[in-house]
């Protein structure tokens, strides 16, 4: 057993996986189950959200231990299914690392997403879906569906730029509440605070705060107090966005 090659490979799997958005419970279970099929009892995992430790220990030799930093990332949830249905394959199939390596990879070249349509779309439809949740009216849905796209837009060039979450979020609610109130004034949309609340859903971190209630419960503080530091610097971003936009809208229309 090559197990340099096989740190290498368990070290790359959950390094992928919390680059697609897994929890750190799949991430550690994963990596310790294909661990554990390689015949490796002695492995280790620690994963936080900005990094990855794999650790093992072969009868007779030293120990062997990988570390990844984990950068800014997203959710590709087709991605992290295909990745949690390979490591399946692979702890009940046990194939050479060679043929594991020639899999992985074939995982990774795939690279199917949404199209920017497409992302664009499910912005504006989302927008609209949650300003009728709150009450809006249909004018009000059409006005956040065009928020929504506004915010999609906005998120999509930045991320081209390489902005960072925090100021991702600042400009998204910015430009949702200033078009919102935009909206209103020109008298398209009739409830501007609804219009906001909806379009500002897309916004808010909900995988984020469901992921850090887990960790927390499952004892994972160290992952759960850094996701709920990340949930709280993105909705100071998401009120500082829409608290400069609207303090605008008051100076240039004198409304809020």
């Amino acid at each position: 057993m090559d197990y340099d090659k096989l740190l290498t490979l368990t070290g790359e799997l959950g390094y992928r996986l919390m680059m697609s958005g897994a929890e750190i419970y799949r991430v550690e279970e994963s990596v310790r189950y294909l661990l554990g099929a390689y015949g490796v009892d002695t492995g280790e995992v620690f994963a936080i959200p900005n990094c990855l430790i794999v650790s093992l220990r072969a009868s007779g030799q030293r120990p062997l231990t990988v570390v990844r930093r984990i950068p800014g990332h997203g959710t590709d949830i087709y991605r992290m299914e295909a990745l949690n249905d390979l490591c399946r394959r692979l702890c009940q199939e046990v194939p050479d690392l060679d043929e594991a390596w020639v899999r992985l990879d074939r995982v990774l070249a795939d690279r199917t997403q949404f199209s920017t349509a497409g992302q664009l779309f499910g912005y504006a439809l989302g927008a609209a879906a949650f300003c009728l949740f709150f009450g809006g009216t249909l004018r009000d849905a059409l006005c956040g569906g065009l928020c929504g796209l506004a915010i999609g837009a906005c998120l999509l060039f930045m991320a081209r730029l390489g902005t960072n979450q925090f100021f991702k979020t600042i400009a998204g609610g910015f430009v949702c509440a200033l078009l919102a109130v935009a909206l209103t004034v020109v008298g398209l949309g009739q409830h501007a605070s609804l219009i906001i609340t909806g379009a500002i859903m897309t916004l808010v971190p909900g995988i984020v705060i469901t992921n850090f209630m887990r960790d927390i419960i499952a004892g994972d503080l160290i992952s759960g107090l850094i996701k709920l530091a990340e949930a709280l610097l993105t909705a100071t971003g998401i009120a500082l966005g829409t608290g400069l936009a609207l303090a605008l809208t008051r100076l240039i229309w004198g409304v809020v």
